[in-house]
């Protein structure tokens, strides 16, 4: 089987390092071109990540060579790509308007920014809980008169966290969610050589994460209607978002009222026996189990638990009754892994077994 030809839009960024660690010796997927922006264009990638390889693990020897293709000359990287992965950074309505450029250049976006997560027929795909939203591709290819193009997204890297945990229990009529991501300096594309005055500090804002973390679960969790989402009327959600002295790893400490309440036990073993299309599938990076309950007090921790299956699962642990609400827990997701890159990944694989994704 000949592999499809990837590309990968904003390669010298955090994310966009983890996407190309992520295409080494991929089973469907190679890395075919890369873009960046324009003042890292024509240069090889080792030259343009030079002092800048900020991930935790060496750069593939296969790209290092590459030449760089820039943001403004998008027609001919597409001429090298089947489908392509964007986590450029740019402002919002010129991400908005490069990915739909590149729809209706034929070639399908999966992209991990937040410009298109609220176009209503651009799906916003966690591949586990509604892979069935890949369908609003067809009638978003109606509208762009494409016949391949698309764009679909991610949603954001802290409900990654946390979601996943409700999502079992959604049969048991989650009404309120009180919610505060703690969340590591690589979601803001950042370690703490380039940003010292992170460590030992904590910063209670990180810019419109709150209202992500309160409004996309929604659209997740949201019935498909087939030009749109219809979204979930509950849960309530309440969140504050920090920013914290951690590399990787985003927790989140969750309090939940239900309609039906759960048992301790009903809820744990939801946990642990779920699964979803992800694992149905057996997708090269779905995590054999995509949630995992852990029993000890101190758990779960960034630096034990953010790699739990390569990255790709989810830790819950803390599980106890509420004052307030019914009960509490933490949670715990590697943010540029399953949050990001990794997320991205998955539901590339997710969409090319649905046959979204095809040579051209």
């Amino acid at each position: 089987m000949s592999k499809l030809r990837v590309g990968v839009i904003g390669a010298t960024g955090y994310v966009g390092q983890r996407f190309i660690s992520l295409l080494e010796d991929h089973p469907w997927f190679e890395c075919a071109a890369l873009c960046a922006s324009p003042r890292s264009a024509g240069k090889t990638y080792e030259q343009a990540c030079e002092g800048r390889w900020k991930i935790d693990v060496p750069m593939p020897s296969y790209v290092k060579d590459m030449v760089v293709f820039g943001t403004d000359d998008i027609e001919r990287f597409c001429e090298q790509v089947d489908f392509t992965f964007c986590a450029v950074d740019m402002k919002k309505d010129e991400i908005r308007a490069l990915e739909e450029k590149i729809a209706r250049l034929e070639t399908p976006v999966i992209s991990n920014n937040s410009a298109h997560r609220w176009t209503p027929d651009v799906p916003m795909i966690i591949p586990e809980i509604n892979s069935d939203h890949a369908g609003l591709i067809d009638s978003q290819r109606a509208r762009l008169g494409t016949k391949r193009g698309f764009i679909a997204v991610k949603p954001n890297c802290s409900i990654q966290s946390y979601v996943p945990a409700i999502t079992p229990l959604l049969k048991y009529g989650p009404k309120q969610i009180s919610v505060c991501t703690y969340q590591a300096i690589s979601g803001a594309g950042k370690t703490f050589e380039q940003w010292p005055e992170m460590i030992e500090n904590l910063i209670p804002y990180i810019g419109g994460e709150e209202e992500k973390s309160e409004k996309e679960p929604l659209k997740v969790w949201g019935k498909f209607a087939g030009d749109h989402i219809e979204l979930a009327k509950a849960p309530v959600i309440s969140a504050q978002c920090y920013r914290v002295a951690v590399q990787e790893g985003h927790t989140a400490a969750v309090s939940v009222s239900f309609e039906n309440k759960p048992t301790i036990e009903e809820m744990i073993e939801a946990w642990n026996s779920f699964e979803g299309e992800a694992q149905r599938l057996q997708l090269p990076h779905a995590p054999k189990h995509f949630l995992q309950y852990l029993s000890e007090d101190n758990r779960p921790q960034p630096k034990l638990d953010a790699m739990f299956e390569g990255g790709m699962g989810v830790s819950v642990a803390r599980l106890r009754e509420d004052n307030i609400f019914d009960y509490k827990f933490a949670c715990l997701s590697h943010n540029t892994l399953r949050g990001a890159a990794g997320g991205g990944m998955l539901t590339a694989e997710l969409l090319y077994k649905k046959g979204y994704l095809q040579a051209k």
